[in-house]
């Protein structure tokens, strides 16, 4: 298929290639990244992509989908299966267009809607004020203590109770700590509303038993089909009986026409993936390298949000290191070590040029990396942000990043030269 490419399209074949040395050669620390397997990538650059299938298994709206309908049902009931969920929809196209089906089954234009503030570490889908869900729905947001960063759950009551939402979140992008489902079910409960966890950045660990399961709790669970679940880039609702019509009816017809055959083939692979007890290794192997760069940053002298990290990601506040969260990841990004730069809670910056860096481990720890080497890791994080423009420090510490990367070769990764 490479051949193919080149033939037609060397440019982009170029590109594709030179972005597979990059993944290969370059230590990825965005939380929301990872590496898939050879086979999930197979699955998803199937055939399958050349065929539509509007509406669910069994009740089309073409002919034809006598694979297809299998290849849905297999994702769903794996998916069942691995989360034990009533009820499962494997079509929406990522996670904003699933949260986006949980507004469209519940909700009215003008419902009150809760969830986790942007700084705080939300989602633009939970009805931040530049995302349609904070244009068409009335949102009220919920912070962390400032002193400590750790959400209040007593003063999320209080919200609650004070503005009546119709749909409550938990959950978000930025959330270093474990989340109380079962708390946020009380007082979803209390106040009479949907109570819907978004685990797209743990759905990996809630898989693996590396972090507690909202499935129990939530009348709704939305989720990537990627990040630490290690899929196609995709997305999953799960539900309650009682919920199944509403939500398969705002996924298809409410939202969407065909599914993209190719990355359900590809869900279903990752989660029959995410049933072995190798995952359920890797699940736990993130928690333990996630603390262990948290405790090598902070023993660098590092500012991390809520003190630590109990799932795969850290948030670094650089206010006294007298470096922007801008500057540090574009240095470190130089050096071959890839993150993001990110708000954090109170950040008196703007976001495109906030105080933070967001790190995670699911990517390194698909490599084989453990906790001995999240510690070099931090220690070439505190050189490259103490001296940002120092740039023969910077090729030192892409060259001994290279030879970490050469010795846990990156899955799916076929290049060599």
């Amino acid at each position: 298929m490479t051949g193919a490419l080149e033939a037609v399209d060397p440019e982009i074949a170029h590109l594709l290639l030179a972005e597979e040395r990059r993944q290969r050669d370059c230590l990825r620390l965005i939380p929301s990244e990872n590496y898939v397997s050879a086979a999930v990538l197979a699955a998803t650059g199937s055939v399958l992509t050349n065929k539509y299938s509007e509406g669910y298994p069994g009740k089309r709206y073409y002919e034809g989908q006598v694979y297809i309908d299998q290849v849905e049902t297999l994702a769903i009931e794996r998916a069942k299966a691995l989360f034990g969920a009533a009820h499962v929809n494997v079509q929406p196209y990522s996670g904003s267009p699933a949260n986006l089906a949980v507004y469209l089954a519940f909700l009215k234009p003008g419902d009150t809607v809760m969830g986790m503030h942007l700084a705080s570490g939300g989602h633009l889908t939970h009805g931040w004020n530049v995302s349609i869900t904070g244009k068409y729905f009335r949102a009220v947001q919920y912070t962390v203590v400032k002193e400590t960063g750790l959400i209040d759950l007593d003063a999320v009551r209080d919200l609650a109770r004070r503005e009546q939402p119709k749909l409550l979140w938990a959950g978000g992008t930025a959330i270093p700590r474990i989340i109380d489902f079962a708390a946020f079910a009380e007082i979803a409960r209390e106040v009479g509303a949907v109570f819907v966890a978004d685990i797209a950045h743990i759905a990996g660990l809630v898989a693996a038993g590396a972090h507690p399961s909202p499935v129990p709790h939530a009348d709704v669970v939305t989720t990537t089909t990627h990040k630490t679940l290690r899929g196609p880039r995709g997305g999953m609702i799960l539900c309650r009986d009682e919920h199944a019509k509403a939500i398969d009816r705002a996924v298809f017809p409410g939202l969407q026409g065909g599914p993209h055959n190719h990355t359900t083939a590809g869900i279903a692979v990752a989660l029959k993936e995410a049933a072995t007890a190798d995952f359920k290794r890797y699940g736990e192997q993130i928690v333990v390298n996630a603390r262990a760069l948290a405790a090598a940053l902070i023993e660098h002298d590092f500012d991390l949000v809520s003190g630590g990290t109990d799932n795969h990601l850290l948030l670094c506040d650089l206010t006294r290191k007298g470096v922007p969260g801008k500057v540090a990841a574009r240095a470190l990004d130089r050096a071959g070590i890839v993150c993001n730069y990110n708000t954090v809670p109170f950040d008196p910056r703007k976001p495109f040029d906030p105080s933070g860096i967001r790190l995670g481990t699911p990517a390194l720890t698909s490599r084989g990396m453990d906790a001995a080497d999240m510690r070099r890791v931090a220690g070439w994080i505190a050189e490259i942000v103490a001296r940002p423009d120092d740039e023969p420090l910077a090729g030192r510490v892409r060259g001994e990043v290279q030879e970490l990367c050469r010795a846990n070769p990156a899955p799916g990764i076929a290049v060599t030269d």
